[in-house]
């Protein structure tokens, strides 16, 4: 196992369909190191604990623990979450979903943009990636996608931006017996195309200087602040108790995705395949669409 945990998805191949399909999410107890800490120190730590999306990371442990303690928000790294978001999608789109859907990475054009993401110029330079190499790339995905699901979406949906501290606080404080739902993808194909939506909204947002989108809420001692990540929201929430931290979570959307099977059974609904490598490609598609923040192991077994 990895200090970022270990997915491991297995199935079975049976009657031109997927079934008997489970899920088993090992991640380490990061948050119990957090306990018994002053909540600063935990705000320095996380970036070092979480390296993958560490800027919203410590974006979220900084609201988290600002609304516990009443204290005014301290200014984020604007410019810094705002391209870690692209970095993480460009990432998926360029290199990851081509491959998945079985046509050539646009692997040269993504070490271009990510050597001179911190320039001056990496606005226009993020505008001419879009328009050379992504918007003909995601063409070239969408109409493979599009034959192989029957999905023919036509309208791309726009980025999902809800954050739900308050509702979230309340589960944290126990006043309800359950978190709220992360929303699920619609498809495999919405899914893609939100990705590339997230971009296009990205790149004007940091040329335009917009805030990123950074939610708290909480007081006496019970904080929950929450982010966005290109994988959806970020949640971290704490409890302090005379000035230290009694309870800590960091719940991520690996974590509310690959609970178990649920959202990923959902986006295999209905789906027909006509042999084991053509099924094995659309679990790899759906797992992809979901995007787990750790390294997976995946077994399709033909009954």
């Amino acid at each position: 196992m990895t200090t970022a945990g270990q997915l491991r998805v297995s199935a079975r191949f049976a009657d031109c369909q997927i079934d008997d399909l489970t899920v088993d999410l090992q991640r380490p107890s990061v948050a119990r190191l957090f306990i018994g800490q002053l909540p600063d120190v935990v705000i320095k730590t996380v970036p070092y604990l979480f390296t993958l999306c560490s800027h919203a990371q410590r974006a979220a442990a900084q609201a988290a623990v600002n609304a516990a303690l009443g204290e005014t928000p301290r200014p984020p790294e604007q410019e810094a979450l705002w391209l870690e978001v692209l970095h993480e999608n460009l990432w998926r789109l360029l290199l990851d979903w081509p491959v998945a859907v079985g046509l050539p990475p646009a692997r040269e054009a993504f070490i271009a943009w990510r050597a001179l993401r911190q320039d001056a110029g990496c606005v226009a330079q993020t505008r001419d990636l879009i328009e050379q190499t992504l918007r003909p790339l995601v063409a070239a995905c969408r109409e493979r996608l599009a034959a192989a699901t029957g999905d023919m979406a036509a309208i791309t949906p726009a980025p999902d931006s809800r954050l739900d501290a308050e509702a979230w606080l309340a589960y944290w404080r126990g006043e309800v017996a359950e978190p709220p739902p992360l929303p699920v993808p619609a498809s495999v194909l919405a899914a893609y195309l939100a990705r590339q939506a997230e971009v296009e909204a990205a790149v004007t947002a940091l040329a335009d200087g917009l805030p990123f989108p950074i939610a708290r809420a909480g007081s006496a001692g019970w904080g929950v602040g929450q982010t966005l990540t290109a994988r959806g929201r970020l949640t971290h929430a704490v409890h302090v108790v005379e000035g230290r931290v009694a309870r800590y979570r960091v719940q991520a959307p690996t974590d509310g995705f690959f609970a178990d099977a649920t959202a990923l059974a959902a986006l295999l609904a209905n789906r027909r395949f006509v042999g084991l490598d053509q099924a094995r490609q659309a679990l790899e598609q759906a797992i992809l669409a979901l995007d787990p923040c750790l390294p997976y192991t995946l077994e399709v077994h033909d009954a």
